[in-house]
């Protein structure tokens, strides 16, 4: 199975609210169509942190060059089309 993205807030909220109403996680799933994996897994982030956002946006390795960085070496680039990489750096 393929990964569709993260869920919004409202959807984390529809989650939650389903689990609070009594639904089981298998009724929940089909209710709203996502995986049981899912369902528990927000509903116990829920339950144990008081929290239904996502926090992915802080995930992952950090840029090593900033913004600033990103442009200078862009104009490197466009500037000479077939220099080597060696030559670049």
């Amino acid at each position: 199975m393929g990964k569709k993205g993260d869920l919004s807030n409202f959807e984390h909220g529809m989650i939650v609210g389903a689990r609070r109403a009594g639904l089981s996680i298998s009724q929940s799933a089909q209710l709203l169509g996502f995986p049981r994996t899912t369902i528990s897994r927000v509903y116990k982030e829920w339950c144990e942190k008081g929290k239904t956002s996502s926090m992915r946006q802080s995930c992952g390795r950090k840029c090593l060059v900033d913004a600033r960085g990103q442009r200078r070496m862009g104009r490197l680039i466009q500037a000479d089309r077939r220099a080597t990489l060696t030559e670049i750096t």
